[in-house]
């Protein structure tokens, strides 16, 4: 009777052991913190606005109307970690955030290759919350990169190994850190860099001249009627240096929201600055195709790996 007693209380234990595996989803976030621990910088208080979720099948797909910017930490778990973190900026014309096409499943995707990931869910530009809207989410980007640098030890991941990812206006966000990361939009006792050491742009918007830029965007991140200076910053083609970050570039030929002339500009600007770059135009895919569709644009996260393996990176 004894001996049927500890058979059964043996099974009992491999029966949860396996039930608690199994219940474990290899790739969840395993934290979101909020970004800023002191007060968020130049924030106006506007109680009437609230943060907006959209909810599919039990899924946060979008966010809007953002207040408190976190970043969502996903460590890789089902394959060893190589040191590599990448900061991901989810895109949405600086309106909403599309946090779980691309933003949590980028996530994934980069766990899936060793690579340590950051969701940023970033403040979007609003007259009503910040005391000036054109950076806002340059501020969040900043600290967040700052915040990943400065806690690498805790992650095992290594400083020069920080890159960023950025999808449509999270594409712009991105080259905007990319060129302005020295730019001074808040005040900090934080010497550490905010440069990334590589960018990852996804059908981006680069440009906010008028013959190519997603209008969308433009209205929301510099207001309706931008001064020629303000276009001029946030084009961020022309603010391109030597000492700014090599990139990886994604665009279909048919998008017809974002024209490929952006990510186009950019590797121009790249390649007279003598700065290292890889453009991928594919025939079809449109626009926000996120980890890939059914036309040529299925094949950019192979093309991806192959770049960052060529940059030691993998």
């Amino acid at each position: 009777m004894k001996k049927n007693k500890n058979l059964k209380n043996c099974l009992t234990v491999i029966i949860l052991i396996v039930t608690l595996k199994i219940g474990t989803p290899i790739y969840a976030q395993d934290k979101v913190i909020p970004l800023w621990t002191t007060a968020i910088p130049d924030a106006i208080k506007a109680p009437n606005y609230q943060e907006k979720e959209i909810v599919k099948d039990g899924i946060v797909t979008g966010v809007s109307f953002v207040t408190i910017p976190t970043l969502a930490i996903y460590l890789p778990h089902e394959i060893k970690p190589n040191g590599t973190s990448v900061l991901i900026l989810p895109g949405g014309g600086y309106s909403h955030l599309s946090i779980d096409k691309e933003g949590a499943k980028v996530a994934k995707w980069l766990n899936s290759l060793g690579i340590t990931a950051f969701v940023l869910k970033y403040r979007l530009p609003s007259d009503l919350i910040m005391k000036d809207k054109t950076i806002g989410p340059l501020q969040d980007a900043q600290e967040a990169m700052r915040f990943i640098r400065k806690n690498v030890n805790q992650w095992g991941l290594d400083s020069d190994k920080i890159g960023v990812i950025g999808f449509s206006a999270g594409g712009h966000l991105a080259s905007t850190l990319s060129t302005h990361y020295n730019d001074i939009v808040y005040k900090t006792d934080n010497t550490i860099s905010a440069r990334p050491s590589f960018s990852i742009l996804i059908y981006p918007v680069i440009c906010m001249t008028d013959l190519v830029a997603h209008k969308g965007s433009q209205t929301n991140l510099l207001g309706v009627n931008p001064s020629q200076e303000l276009i001029e910053k946030f084009s961020n083609d022309k603010r391109v240096t030597p000492e700014t970050p090599h990139a990886f570039l994604v665009h279909a030929t048919d998008d017809t929201v974002v024209p490929s002339e952006n990510s186009i500009n950019y590797y121009l600007a790249l390649k007279n600055n003598k700065v290292s770059a890889e453009l991928h135009l594919y025939e079809k895919g449109g626009h926000g195709f996120g980890l890939g569709v059914k036309d040529t644009s299925f094949f950019w996260t192979k093309d991806c790996v192959e770049w960052l393996k060529a940059n030691g990176y993998l």
